[in-house]
């Protein structure tokens, strides 16, 4: 599968690399950086776009402004990708409204687009398209097997990760702690890694971002370890 991230600073950086890092061996991946400075309306998106982008079958936009979510339609022309992933970590970069108007524009050309709040929130059952499918089997709502020896972690495993790179920090820092504090130190872990999802309170959750991201780690933790419990 090739994949083009559209990114715009340090938020969308990691999470490329973490991609790279961490995703399939088969995976291609591509960015392209956008500058900053956007304004708040994109009239003519060529001004900003190069002439050609890397062919892709998945588009990943992280922008962090909305003048880059503006362009995906226009990303997807230049690089015929089938499907996009338009995460909303801070929703005045993607506001739900906007969101919606890319994802009809898309549907108009036959293109799916799913919008994870957060990005760790996605799961394959989101969306049918293919392509979509195959990353959520690697990055979304995290996942992990933890084995036990005793009352304490001796080893966990990520099955799928943070698109962030949350997860493996979270797994390395668990091994040796107590099963009954696993949990909580799961949640700190995430926010030291550190999540860089908004603090401002979410309308729709009514919550932070930031939180209803620590809680799928925490979720995750919580399940891992009575699944080993139900086991034995």
């Amino acid at each position: 599968m090739r994949i083009l991230v559209a990114i715009q600073g340090h938020y969308g950086q990691r999470i490329a690399d973490n991609i790279r890092k961490y995703g399939s061996a088969e995976w291609k991946v591509f960015s392209y950086t956008f500058a900053h400075d956007l304004p708040a309306i994109i009239d003519d998106a060529d001004e900003f776009l190069p002439k050609e982008l890397p062919a892709a079958d998945l588009l990943i936009s992280l922008g962090e402004h909305p003048g880059v979510a503006q362009m995906i339609p226009d990303m997807v022309k230049k690089s015929g990708a089938k499907a996009v992933i338009a995460p909303a970590d801070n929703r005045v970069w993607l506001p739900p409204g906007l969101a919606n108007q890319i994802k009809r524009k898309l549907e108009s050309m036959g293109v799916d687009m799913v919008y994870p709040v957060p990005f760790c929130t996605l799961v394959e059952k989101d969306s049918q398209n293919p392509h979509i499918k195959e990353f959520a089997k690697y990055f979304g709502k995290p996942e992990v097997d933890i084995e036990l020896d005793k009352d304490t972690i001796k080893r966990v495993a990520v099955i799928r990760g943070a698109p962030c790179g949350c997860s493996p920090y979270v797994a390395d820092g668990l091994v040796g702690i107590w099963e009954r504090d696993a949990v909580e130190k799961a949640g700190l872990l995430h926010h030291q890694y550190p999540c860089l999802s908004t603090m401002v309170m979410d309308q729709e959750f009514e919550d932070t971002l930031m939180h209803r991201g620590g809680l799928m780690t925490k979720l995750a933790v919580e399940k891992a370890i009575k699944d080993v419990k139900v086991a034995k």
